[in-house]
């Protein structure tokens, strides 16, 4: 393959991965249910759990799957054509969440999201993510601590685990996690951050 042609491969990849990913299921299903704009809910977020303070476990749920099974798709869909394509399409359909077109580039956090990517680079490495998610949950009933230290830990498990490259698109991946929580982080250092369950 020439370079002109490598090069529209990764970009047609990468632009695939995007338009997946910027799908805003959580604006789609609220108000598909008569809700409304979930923006204008809550944190104003367009993730699962701010849709669950619409008090519709439901439409949260379908929300989470949603949000996740894009990224798997953009990584299995990207590696059916081409398998070295499957990382710069998880790349794409994480950009495409964080920062989706058709919302002015106002997005959500990316966790589930995160976890669709990983089920299509490593289903085993998903595994790891949600383990580490639910013990640090348990523990500190944070749900975002838990996200933060699952998402940190996710490119070392690829390493770990002999992929070099997708352990590196992780770390990126994680990065732009950290950066979209930093109201979060800033709240958990000064001890304001909302606990799991906790009302009010």
């Amino acid at each position: 393959m020439s370079e002109d042609a490598n090069l529209l491969a990764l970009l047609s990849a990468l632009l695939f991965g995007y338009l997946l990913g910027s799908i805003p299921f959580g604006v789609i299903f609220t108000r598909m249910a008569g809700l409304g704009d979930i923006r204008k809910v809550g944190s104003g977020n367009i993730g699962a759990t701010n849709v669950l303070r619409t008090g519709r476990k439901g439409l949260a749920a379908a929300t989470l799957i949603g949000d996740a099974l894009k990224g798997t798709a953009a990584v299995l869909i990207a590696r059916a054509w081409a398998p070295d394509l499957a990382t710069i399409a998880a790349l794409g359909a994480f950009l495409g969440h964080l920062f989706p077109i058709w919302l002015r580039f106002k997005g959500g956090k990316g966790v589930a999201t995160f976890i669709g990517i990983l089920i299509g680079l490593k289903p085993l490495v998903a595994l790891a993510f949600v383990a580490i998610w639910l013990g640090v949950a348990f523990a500190t009933r944070y749900s975002s601590l838990s996200a933060l230290v699952a998402s940190a830990a996710s490119p070392l498990v690829l390493w770990l685990l002999g992929e070099p490259r997708m352990a590196g698109v992780a770390g990126v991946l994680a990065v732009l996690l950290w950066w979209k929580h930093s109201e979060n982080i800033q709240r958990l250092l000064t001890g304001s951050e909302g606990r799991i369950g906790q009302k009010g």
